[in-house]
């Protein structure tokens, strides 16, 4: 996992000092990748959404989390794997100057350029964390609203990342979180591959598995707001898997999916502490 996740600092890392024009002919961005997967495959149009800058967006997205967040003036929101900041710059917009964002990321030039971003935009109640998604260094019960943008699939432990968001907010608050997950089986060689999870794909879960982990976590009220499939290119799929099973693959159940979802922390979230 530790390898796993040295791999994927590498990779963003070098995402970092690109624009999202250099970053689209790759999953991963990094060019040093080779050619992955169109990231447009994945990412959706920020365009008129108040808040959007156009600097902090990388296009390394695979929905609008912010659109189903149901967030409030005032709230306390965390974006998880927050990149260059986009979707908390947005978030902003939405909690106004009275409430409070703040991103976490494990890749310090990340967090770097997202505070840079920040500056450069005069925000006084946006934050960057460097930090782990699978160690969340924010108290108990203290956010109202998590939100994260294609990064879940990424974290080798996902049943401690959803442990952490659970801790995180407060009693009664909810996450949305925009990510990838699999519908059947993807070839073992998919899996294999160090840089197709660090592109978003051989990381993510089966749906069913995905949304079993949030349940075991304790949230409830599971919804899922948005659910699409991903195409993915024919020059990928057959680095991994001989021509003559191509059409085979591309027609069976087997997929990769966009999902968009809301879950709740309940009001009494029944761990005996004193979270509010």
């Amino acid at each position: 996992m530790e390898n796993i996740k040295d791999i994927i600092k590498e990779k963003y890392g070098l995402i970092a000092g690109q624009t999202k024009e250099e970053n689209a002919p790759s999953c991963c961005g990094a060019v040093s990748c080779g050619s992955i997967v169109d990231y447009s495959v994945f990412s959706e149009s920020y365009d008129d959404i108040e808040g959007y800058n156009p600097d902090s967006d990388l296009g390394l997205g695979c929905g609008l989390p912010t659109q189903y967040a149901a967030i409030q003036p005032g709230n306390t929101v965390l974006d998880l794997g927050s990149g260059a900041g986009n979707d908390c710059f947005v978030a902003r917009a939405l909690v106004g100057e009275q409430g409070y964002v703040a991103g976490i990321d494990f890749t310090e030039t990340m967090v770097e350029k997202a505070r840079a971003n920040a500056r450069r935009l005069g925000y006084t109640n946006v934050d960057f964390i460097l930090g782990d998604i699978e160690n969340i260094p924010v108290k108990f019960g203290v956010v109202d609203v998590a939100i994260s943008n294609c990064v879940l699939n990424l974290v080798p432990d996902k049943v401690k990342a959803f442990s952490e968001i659970y801790r995180v907010l407060k009693q009664g608050g909810h996450f949305c979180i925009s990510d990838v997950v699999l519908e059947g089986e993807l070839p073992q060689a998919f899996k294999d591959d160090a840089v197709l999870y660090a592109g978003c794909i051989s990381g993510a879960l089966p749906r069913e598995q995905y949304l079993q982990i949030i349940m075991e976590a304790g949230f409830i009220n599971v919804d899922v707001k948005k659910y699409k499939k991903i195409e993915l290119p024919d020059d990928l799929i057959l680095k991994y898997i001989p021509e003559s099973d191509l059409e085979k693959f591309k027609t069976c159940e087997t997929g990769i999916f966009s999902i968009t979802l809301v879950a709740y922390k309940p009001e009494g979230c029944g761990c005996g502490c004193s979270c509010s």
